[in-house]
């Protein structure tokens, strides 16, 4: 059986984007699918949607360099220096009150609250009034209130007058600039968190450019490297933006290196710390080789883990890449080369003599044996045909993939564009096939109910609930691209819980468009097909309209009706 040409434009909507808005239909329609398709893999000439530019605006720390990003959040050195007389005050009024506030606090010694926390838990803090002038920022008076009663400007006001509960609504409820100021007043080096989760979730929502944010999405999973690891926290915006994004679409070496030479990914995978074994008891000197890297460059980036190597090859690679370091956080952590702890022997990495004194040459060699091996091409194929066709794609499709791979010199576009070419990508088998993992039913959630979103951190807060918090995964293996690891009894309570959240509006600063759910019809025309969409009415208006209480349609609030599309099973697929 073949997809009729509606169907191929609601599959290639599903998979190649995070989902559709209510417009996306009638607009490829009008375009076509093929142009459709080209404008995506080719996004250069897609203007982003000026709305998303804006709410991107107040996320500063995406856009810094990492040694801005250390100077400005960086709390424990920040209160140090200003405290020792070796920085000038900060001149942001927030900055500054935060180090005054931390002075107060710590007698004139440094502190900081624990990563772990946040202002929505901060028993027995007091706000003074110029730090309320700075959480004010504009805001109308009645939002305001909300804040342990505002309204008493000029006053002492106490952060427990709020139970923890609406302490956490109030915050999530606020803009992004005022959470920021109240992050920065407590701890700065959270608020670099914060913009990384809201910045992912409005780009996946309101980017125009779909394709390319999916690919973001893919390649960090599949470079992962985990956000809570010490100097990580101040690494990942530069890696993302830098090391990722301007390479998902181009070729895969060009990003292999990039991510090979990037401070968090050397931090992440200890790299920085591998030298060529030495030990010297007089100065109690000791070094020794680190192998992480190498381990999992060959097991996870590259070959795979039945790519054709061995552990002697591991240690070899290891041995190319000591010296790959960093520079010291305080000047900004770039990649650094340092010779005097480089293993100067000849290496042989898959059968292949790299001689040494090489330097840093000799790890850019290894680089480029592994993107131009076959297993790399098949690898990287499987992993990009299980991500957007089959969790176990077929055989012959991954020939054909890694042959478009190897044949391009490792074009990530060509083999994208074989892919979506194939009968595979197509096959009726494969139509609504895949479980959505937690960022994309939230994220297609809100596109599917034309939601405005100003608050992408509450949508991030929700997917950390539904089992993939945002740049934390703590193994290199990144999430699985697999549906099957995203679906049990709890997870499937979750994601009902979730739909009924955003139906009723409870998520802050989300909204979704209502007059899309008047009826059950139209609410079931956000399932996209026609075919799922008529078997979804038949089940709602017996089984599932009995369980929620529906006599019959015309009981049916939108909320109800919003709330059954986005918990339904069919939802649950892309």
């Amino acid at each position: 059986m073949r997809l009729s040409p509606n169907q191929r434009i609601s599959h290639a909507l599903n998979r190649l984007t995070f989902g559709y808005t209510p417009d996306d239909l009638s607009q490829v329609k009008n375009a076509g699918l093929e142009p459709w398709i080209d404008m995506q893999l080719f996004p250069g000439a897609v203007p982003e949607a000026p709305a998303l530019t804006e709410m991107l605006q107040p996320l500063e720390s995406l856009r810094l360099s990492t040694l801005d990003i250390v100077q400005r959040y960086s709390t424990n050195q920040l209160v140090e220096e200003v405290t020792r007389g070796r920085q000038a005050m900060p001149e942001s009024p927030v900055l500054r009150a935060f180090v005054t506030r931390q002075q107060q606090l710590s007698g004139g010694t440094k502190s900081e609250m624990s990563m772990a926390e946040t202002p929505t838990r901060m028993e027995g803090t007091r706000l003074l009034a110029d730090q309320l002038e700075i959480l004010r920022g504009g805001l109308p008076e009645e939002r305001c209130t909300l804040i342990g009663s505002l309204n008493e400007y000029g006053q002492e006001v106490a952060v427990t007058e709020l139970t923890p509960s609406q302490r956490t609504q109030v915050f999530n409820a606020l803009p992004a600039r005022v959470r920021r100021n109240i992050l920065m007043l407590n701890s700065a080096q959270q608020v670099v968190n914060h913009d990384l989760w809201e910045g992912k979730v409005l780009r996946a929502i309101h980017g125009r450019r779909q394709l390319l944010e999916v690919l973001v999405d893919f390649w960090y999973n599949h470079f992962n490297v985990y956000l809570d690891k010490g100097a990580d926290r101040y690494l990942i915006p530069s890696y993302e933006r830098d090391s990722i994004r301007p390479f998902v679409l181009g070729n895969f070496r060009t990003l292999l290196g990039a991510t090979a030479r990037s401070p968090a990914m050397l931090f992440y995978l200890d790299n920085y710390l591998s030298a060529a074994p030495a030990r010297d008891v007089s100065k109690r000197l000791e070094r020794s080789l680190n192998e992480n890297y190498a381990r999992e460059l060959l097991e996870l980036h590259t070959l795979g883990v039945n790519g054709g190597y061995t552990q002697d090859d591991v240690i070899e690679v290891a041995r190319c890449f000591t010296g790959w370091t960093i520079a010291p956080l305080r000047r900004g952590s770039g990649f650094a080369y340092n010779d005097q702890v480089h293993d100067q022997g000849d290496k042989v990495v898959l059968g292949i003599k790299i001689p040494g004194g090489g330097g840093v040459k000799e790890g850019e060699a290894v680089l480029d044996i592994l993107a131009r091996h076959p297993s790399t091409a098949r690898f990287i194929s499987t992993k990009l045909a299980q991500r957007f066709v089959a969790g176990d794609p077929p055989p012959a499709l991954i020939v054909r993939m890694a042959k478009a791979f190897q044949e391009t010199g490792g074009d990530i576009s060509a083999t994208m564009m074989s892919m979506i070419r194939s009968e595979e990508f197509w096959a009726a088998a494969n139509y609504y096939d895949k479980i959505k993992t937690p960022l994309e039913l939230v994220v297609s959630a809100a596109r599917a109910t034309g939601s405005t979103v100003k608050n992408g951190f509450a949508l991030a807060n929700e997917i950390a609930q539904l089992g993939q918090p945002l740049y934390r995964k703590l193994e290199p293996t990144g999430y699985s691209n697999v549906g099957s690891a995203w679906l049990n009894t709890s997870s499937l309570f979750a994601r009902i819980n979730f739909a009924s959240s955003l139906a009723l509006d409870k998520i802050p600063g989300v909204t979704i468009r209502r007059e899309l759910f008047s009826t059950i019809s139209s609410g079931a025309a956000a399932l996209g097909d026609s075919k799922i969409s008529a078997r979804f009415l038949r089940e709602i208006r017996t089984a599932r309209v009995a369980a929620s209480g529906l006599v019959d349609e015309s009981n049916a609030t939108p909320a109800m009706i919003a709330g059954l599309v986005i918990g339904s099973p069919e939802f649950q697929r892309k």
